[in-house]
């Protein structure tokens, strides 16, 4: 299985799980539920087999889940290899135009020089890199021409 964060809303509230159980819902190992367990995770008691109520796992994924999130400042993007988030080398970001309303930006990382990406709307570009020279580029009108696609969409499988 491909590593990725348990998502908290597959877990029912009024329900109780026991370690495989919980490992299917989440589509993770049951020695992942196990490790959780060790992690904090509270059974609703100590016999056997162990079962966990849904609403303790909910809270427990989701405080999991929000404290590995890095949030980008304003003025930066978040930089894969250096696994942070990052200002833009020499202060320039250069914002391509998918529809009239979004776009993707670009920049390269001051520390490591990698390509940084970020999506966002085209309306809060000011607020999201304030005091940063940004170049908006229109996309391209012919197929050959588009932009590449957005490498963070949620529905490709891969």
């Amino acid at each position: 299985m491909t590593a990725h964060r348990a998502n908290p809303r597959r877990v029912k509230l009024h329900r109780i799980y026991s370690a495989a159980e919980l490992a299917a819902c989440c589509g993770v190992h049951k020695n992942t539920v196990r490790h959780w367990q060790a992690n904090g995770l509270e059974p609703v008691s100590e016999g056997r087999p162990t079962l966990f109520d849904g609403a303790t796992v909910r809270a427990f994924l989701a405080k999991r889940n929000a404290s590995r999130k890095r949030p980008c400042p304003p003025g930066t993007l978040y930089c894969f290899k250096c696994r942070q988030p990052r200002a833009p080398a020499m202060g320039m970001v250069e914002a391509i135009r998918q529809n009239a309303t979004t776009g993707n930006l670009s920049a390269i990382c001051e520390a490591c020089g990698t390509m940084m990406h970020r999506r966002t709307r085209l309306a809060a570009i000011p607020a999201i890199m304030p005091n940063l020279d940004v170049q908006i580029r229109e996309a391209g009108p012919r197929l050959c021409e588009r932009p590449e696609p957005s490498l963070n969409c949620a529905n490709r499988k891969d």
